[in-house]
C-alpha cells in the first residue's frame, strides 16, 4: 500500500483499539456496564476493520493476470466495503440490542471507577489515533473541506479510519455520559440509553462508509483537477487538435484508465498520427502519473457531426463532456 493509503494511520488505530478493547472488557467484567460491553465490542470490531484494510492493501499489490488484466487495485475498495458491513452488524446492531436489553432489565453499575477510568484512558488513546489520521489526511486534503475529502478521496483507507476514530470518540463520550447518569441517579436505564445511542451512531457511520465505498466499487472517474490536467496535456494543437470525447475510470486508488477519441487533421499520415498518440500518452503520464492505462482513438473532427448532438455514442464528432463528481 502506498503512503497515500494511510498505512501509518491504520497501524496507529489498530494498536490503540486493541489496547482499548482489552481495557473495556476488563471494565465490563468488574462493573457489569452495558455501555462498556458495547464499547468493547466496538473497539474489537474496529481492530478487525483495520486488519481488513491492511489485508486489502496487501492484496491490491498483486500483479495483473490474464484473468484480471487491469490488476487488483479495487481489492482496497472491496475490503473497505466489508469494513462498513462489520461496523454496521458487529458494532451498531449489537450495541442497539445490548442497550435495549439493559433498558428492559436495568441494574446498578458496580465498581464505578473501572468504567470511568477506562473511558478516560480510551478517550486519550483514541485522540492520539485520531490526530495521526488527521495529520495524514491533511497532506492529501488540500483546500477541500472534510466532507469533500471523504466524498472525493479515491483511497478509501483514510476516510474509513477518520470516520471510525471520530465515531469512537463520540461513542466514548456517550458511554461516559450514560455511565455518569447511571451513577448519579442510581438508575441503570441511563447506561442502556447510552448504549443504544452508541449503536445508532455506529449504524449511521457504517451507512456513510457503505455509500462512499459503493461509489468507488462501481467505478469513479478522475477528479476535476486531474481531468483538467489530462485534457490540457492531450492536445498539442499541431497534430492532436482537440478532444472529441473522453472517459476516465479509477482501476484502483493509484491507477487511472484514460480512454479518448481525439481529433486529428484530415491530411495527416498514419505515421504522424501514431507519433502524435505516443507523444500525447507521454504528456498525460507526465501530468498525471497515475494515468497508467491510456487508449487514444484518432478521428476526424466534424462540425456537422458535432452539431447533431452531445451524445458521444451516437455522434462521433461530439465534444468532450464535462467531468461530474459523485
Amino acid at each position: 500500500m502506498s503512503a497515500s493509503g494511510g498505512t501509518k494511520a491504520i497501524v496507529a488505530a489498530l494498536g490503540a483499539n486493541l489496547a482499548i478493547a482489552v481495557a473495556k472488557f476488563v471494565a465490563f467484567a468488574f462493573s457489569g456496564s452495558s455501555s462498556m460491553l458495547a464499547e468493547g465490542v466496538h473497539s474489537l470490531a474496529d481492530s478487525g476493520n483495520q486488519a481488513l484494510l491492511l489485508i486489502g492493501g496487501k492484496k491490491a499489490q498483486r500483479e495483473a493476470t490474464p484473468q484480471h488484466p487491469f490488476g487488483y487495485g479495487r481489492e482496497r475498495y472491496i475490503y473497505a466495503f466489508l469494513v462498513s458491513i462489520v461496523l454496521f452488524s458487529v458494532g451498531g446492531m449489537f450495541a442497539v440490542y445490548e442497550g435495549y436489553e439493559k433498558i428492559k432489565h436495568p441494574h446498578a453499575i458496580d465498581h464505578w471507577y473501572w468504567p470511568v477510568g477506562v473511558l478516560v484512558f480510551a478517550i486519550i488513546a483514541e485522540s492520539f489515533s485520531f490526530r495521526t489520521a488527521i495529520k495524514e489526511s491533511n497532506e492529501l486534503r488540500g483546500s477541500h473541506s472534510w466532507s469533500q475529502f471523504i466524498r472525493r478521496a479515491k483511497a478509501p483507507e483514510l476516510p474509513v479510519v477518520l470516520l471510525e476514530d471520530f465515531g469512537a470518540l463520540i461513542g466514548l463520550v456517550l458511554a461516559l455520559g450514560g455511565v455518569g447518569l447511571a451513577l448519579l441517579t442510581d438508575d441503570g436505564t441511563w447506561d442502556g440509553i447510552g448504549t443504544v445511542c452508541i449503536g445508532v451512531l455506529l449504524i449511521l457511520i457504517a451507512l456513510v462508509l457503505a455509500a462512499e465505498t459503493k461509489s468507488l466499487l462501481l467505478g469513479e472517474s478522475a477528479g476535476p483537477e486531474d481531468t483538467e490536467k489530462i485534457e490540457a496535456a492531450m492536445v498539442d494543437g499541431a497534430t492532436v487538435t482537440g478532444i472529441i470525447h473522453m472517459r476516465t475510470l479509477h482501476l484502483g486508488p493509484e491507477e487511472l484508465l484514460v480512454a479518448a477519441k481525439i481529433a486529428v487533421k484530415h491530411d495527416d499520415t498514419a505515421a504522424q498520427v501514431a507519433s502524435a498518440i505516443d507523444a500525447a500518452e507521454s504528456r498525460i503520464r507526465a501530468a498525471v502519473p497515475i494515468a497508467r492505462v491510456i487508449y487514444l482513438e484518432p478521428d476526424i473532427y466534424s462540425d456537422a457531426e458535432a452539431a447533431k448532438g452531445p451524445d458521444p455514442a451516437a455522434t462521433p464528432g461530439a465534444p468532450a463532456q464535462k467531468h461530474s463528481d459523485h
